[in-house]
């Protein structure tokens, strides 16, 4: 039993750090869409031109962040969450809220996100689905891929979520407060 709980605490650690760089490196698209932003306005309102491309750009890069971001988001606890039981909630309280979540809201839509989905990039793919404009970026389905990034990234930190209230509940873990243990 003991290898098991430290198996776990293993893998929720991988999964924890892997979102952890992945939301850190993806925070970077933020600063780029305003550079890149700033770039186009200027040249649109000061210049009088602009390209399809750099505004598709910056739709890209928004999207990127927020799909690849979500992972980290879970990981620190930034996600909606109906806050009446769980914020004055013992330890253990919170971990059983957390495993039940996952277990029967989290996990489902995942399921759902990526089974609806894989028909619809399957067909993008299928054709290297490119931009409508002529000088917009020929990789729609590029873009479109990073919505099973999304579901990969969440359902990995779902699952770590989970393990950490079932460590919680084993007594392994001392307190069930997501916030302060990815800090």
């Amino acid at each position: 039993m003991q290898a098991l709980l430290s198996s776990l605490t293993a893998l929720t650690r991988a999964i924890d750090v892997a979102n952890e760089h992945i939301g850190r490196v993806a925070s970077w698209l933020a600063l780029l869409m305003v550079l890149l932003q700033f770039v186009v306005v200027v040249m649109r309102y000061i210049f009088g031109f602009g390209y399809i491309a750099m505004q598709e750009g910056i739709i890209y890069l928004h999207a990127t962040l927020f799909l690849v971001g979500a992972g980290y988001t879970l990981l620190h606890g930034g996600h909606v969450r109906v806050d009446i039981f769980y914020r004055e909630a013992p330890p253990r309280w919170r971990a059983l809220i957390d495993l039940l979540g996952v277990i029967l809201f989290l996990m489902p839509v995942c399921v759902v996100i990526g089974w609806a989905s894989w028909p619809y990039l399957e067909q993008s793919w299928s054709v290297f689905e490119s931009s409508a404009e002529t000088s917009g970026i020929p990789a729609i389905y590029a873009l479109k891929s990073m919505i099973l990034v999304f579901v990969v990234l969440i359902a990995l930190q779902g699952l770590s979520l989970a393990l950490h209230a079932v460590l919680t509940l084993a007594g392994r873990e001392r307190r069930h407060d997501r916030t302060a243990e990815a800090a």
